[in-house]
Order: C-alpha cells, then structure tokens, then sequence
C-alpha cells in the first residue's frame, strides 16, 4: 500500500516563495496573425532573468487605417489577460502602423486600461529613442506597407523631429505575406533603399510582422549605417526598461546602446 503525504504537517510553514518566479517580465500584445514578434523576442529577449509573457489581439487583414483602428478598444483587455494581477517591468504593443494610426497616447490609455501603471513600449516610439541613442536625425524608412500607410510612418517620425530622406514602400495590405519575406530579401531592399538615399544616417525598417530584425547585422555590414527595425527597437527598449543592460551588439549597434533619458 502506497503511503501519502501533505508537507507541511497542519500549522506548520509552506515552502519558501520566491517574489517572482523570474526576475524581470516582459509583457507582449501581438496581433493575431503575427508570425513575427514572439521568435524575435524569444531570440533578443528571453534570458536567465527575462522572461517574456504574450496574448494576443484580433486583427483582420488588410492593412489600413480602419483596420487599424479596430484593435484600440480590446487593447485593455488583451493586456490584462497578461499574469493578471502581477506587475511587469515592460509591456509592448507590437504593431508599427497600428501605434502610428491610433496614437501612442491612446495607445497607452488603452493598454493601462487593462495593466496600469506598467512602462508601454511601442515599435515606432521605441524606434525614435533608438534612432536618438544611435545620435541620428537623417534617416530613410522602408516599410512592407502601401504608400498611403507607409506615409503615415513618415509623418510619425519628422513629427518628433526627424528627418526623413527618403520613403521606400513595398505596397503590401497583408501581414502574413509581409513574414513570408525572407530575410536576404530584405537585406537587398535595404541596401537599394539606403543606396537611393545616399544623405541617409540611418535606416529604419518598419513592421513586426517582417523578419527584419534577423537582417540588421547584414545590411549594416553591407552600408555601414546603423539601422534600427521594429522589433529590434521594441527588444532594446523592453530590456533597458527591464535594466537589463548587456550589450549584444551582434544582434546591430542598437543593442549595444543605453536608453537615453527623455
């Protein structure tokens, strides 16, 4: 006969807990057709000490402002679904175009709306501060989008006082095609882009549907500017919020950067 055990014995004490079952926590809201962020934040975030938390977000193709706009008011709800009840260190909403049409203030009303108080990293602000620690303010963006949302993006960034050189779009309205982009395909239209804008300091790429972030070593290598993508952007920020400071500057010279103070 099997003999049973409930630790402790009645009264006693419990196992010791620790405050966090891992140290530092990254929220994520994806949409849900990305194939995109989760493997790239698993790859340049996740780490002893740093785990990452997602939920997801409806969306439906194609890409427009309309489309856009439809996720705002579910974005508390998806937010709070992330380890309801405990604090994180960061939370990102992982949507370029999404942050640019809705507005990264009503972005961060909507998202604390289900998570408050927690730092909101988005792409296309992350990428500003990652532009501002790289000590650029020339830059050309190339973006998967049409030319109407890919204007968007433009206006976003001269909007914080940044000038943008050039504009290259690929004319895509669906996401799950913009990942189907292989990577060396990217870095191609990076370094045409970056050669059509010769006055460029930099590059962004736009989206975080597209796997442009595994890209960036090769088209620095191959232009010799720094280029900072969505994703690439999004991790360097959501780890200096974590004060998680480790350079890994094989991953683009962004990552070897700190945050810079607003």
């Amino acid at each position: 006969m099997r003999e049973e055990r409930v630790w402790p014995a009645a009264g006693g004490d419990g196992p010791a807990l620790d405050a966090r079952p891992v140290a530092r926590r990254v929220g994520l809201v994806v949409l849900s057709t990305d194939h995109t962020t989760e493997p790239d934040f698993q790859r340049m975030v996740c780490r002893e000490g740093v785990g990452v938390y997602a939920n997801r977000v409806a969306f439906t193709n194609p890409i427009n402002a309309d489309s856009l706009r439809a996720m705002q008011p579910h974005l508390g709800e998806a937010a709070g679904l992330i380890l309801p009840g405990e604090d994180l260190d960061a939370i990102c909403y992982s949507c370029t175009s999404a942050s640019v049409v809705i507005g990264d203030a009503e972005v961060a009303a909507a998202i604390a709306d289900g998570k408050p108080g927690v730092p909101l990293v988005t792409p296309a602000a992350a990428a500003v501060r990652g532009l501002r620690a790289l000590g650029t303010g020339r830059i050309a963006v190339l973006t998967p989008y049409t030319i109407e949302t890919s204007r968007s993006v433009a206006r976003y960034f001269e909007m914080q006082g940044l000038d943008v050189t050039g504009l290259t779009c690929l004319g895509m309205e669906d996401d799950r095609d913009m990942a189907r982009i292989a990577p060396d395909v990217i870095v191609d239209y990076a370094v045409a882009a970056m050669a059509a804008d010769s006055s460029a300091e930099a590059l962004f790429i736009s989206c975080t549907a597209m796997r442009a972030a595994a890209a960036v070593p090769a088209i620095e290598a191959a232009t010799g500017k720094p280029v900072v993508t969505s994703n690439l952007a999004t991790a360097w920020n959501c780890l200096r919020l974590s004060a998680c400071e480790h350079p890994r500057p094989e991953l683009g010279r962004l990552m070897a950067m700190a945050l810079p103070k607003d």
